[in-house]
């Protein structure tokens, strides 16, 4: 089913009727679709199930094409970023029209349905704004950091299991809470990714986030575990690079048992993402959540 949704989302372009647009949308890679497989696992039979799917996957490329041009990232899955191969201006500009044509058809579908996928975009934006003005110094803070990592990344995958279970005449609730608890889970897992991952695992070097002023988990629980004269360290190494930060960064990791810390945080929030749909006796949902944190560990 997920080509059947492929093809939808070039159906729904081709609408647009303009070859500039349809030359800029096709060197879109695109990803695993977690979004539109939690829709699936919930509500597989719906008639308007692969629609749904297609206008959040719609939603998910163009916020990764903005996020890419505020990271001024030039990687995007291995290859070279829209941004990086067109510009600036046309990732943001197809952006648009992959938000405004999303919404569009987000009209037809069923008031809850839009309201509950809208207000995620509100989220979602909220939480790249809460990232930019977080990255412009170290984060010490696991409150700052979990409220943008639920706007920014767990609010849509909640929106997407919520909607799922409106289609499906379920509880929603319940689905929400296990898409918010997934992805966060999910950005957990990707902030030890970025940590020790390789180039080949990533499509990216590693220790990027660190680089480019981002203050993940493993670096706060890190600053939260050092004596203050390292704490001092740390903080002078945000946004610098070079191999000789990266070892003292591995060092101190490997000292103080951060990943394993972190790795059990996400397990936690994986345990509540489960336990939110146990009555529902759904174990599609249930092992998206284990070979999602055990991906590549």
């Amino acid at each position: 089913m997920l080509g059947q949704i492929e093809k939808k989302i070039q159906n729904f372009m081709q609408e647009i009727a303009n070859i500039n647009i349809e030359q800029l949308f096709s060197q879109i890679i695109s990803g695993k679709m977690l979004r539109s497989k939690l829709i699936l696992a919930i509500c597989p039979h719906h008639p308007k199930v692969i629609e749904l799917c297609a206008i959040i996957e719609m939603i998910q490329s163009a916020s990764l094409l903005h996020d890419d041009v505020i990271d001024e990232s030039e990687i995007r899955r291995g290859k070279p970023s829209l941004n990086a191969s067109f510009g600036n201006k046309n990732a943001i500009m197809l952006g648009d029209v992959l938000y405004s044509k999303a919404f569009f058809e987000l009209t037809k579908m069923d008031q809850r349905i839009a309201q509950s996928i809208s207000n995620a975009v509100i989220e979602l934006s909220r939480g790249e704004i809460d990232d930019v003005y977080l990255s412009e110094n170290f984060n010490p803070s696991q409150e700052k950091y979990f409220q943008m990592l639920r706007d920014k990344t767990a609010s849509l995958i909640g929106a997407s299991a919520e909607c799922g279970a409106i289609l499906a005449g379920l509880d929603d609730v319940k689905y929400k809470n296990y898409g918010i608890n997934l992805g966060i889970a999910f950005q957990i897992i990707d902030d030890v990714l970025d940590v020790k991952g390789d180039r080949e695992t990533l499509g990216k070097p590693s220790m990027r986030d660190f680089k480019e002023g981002k203050t993940t988990l493993p670096y706060i629980f890190l600053y939260e575990n050092l004596p203050e004269n390292q704490k001092k360290i740390l903080v002078s190494y945000f946004r610098q690079d070079s191999p000789k930060i990266d070892e003292w960064l591995k060092e101190h990791f490997n000292k103080y048992n951060i990943i394993h810390s972190v790795i059990d945080q996400a397990i936690r929030y994986g345990d509540l993402a489960i336990a939110s749909i146990k009555d529902q006796k759904n174990h599609l949902l249930e092992e998206i959540v284990d070979k999602m944190i055990y991906r590549e560990f």
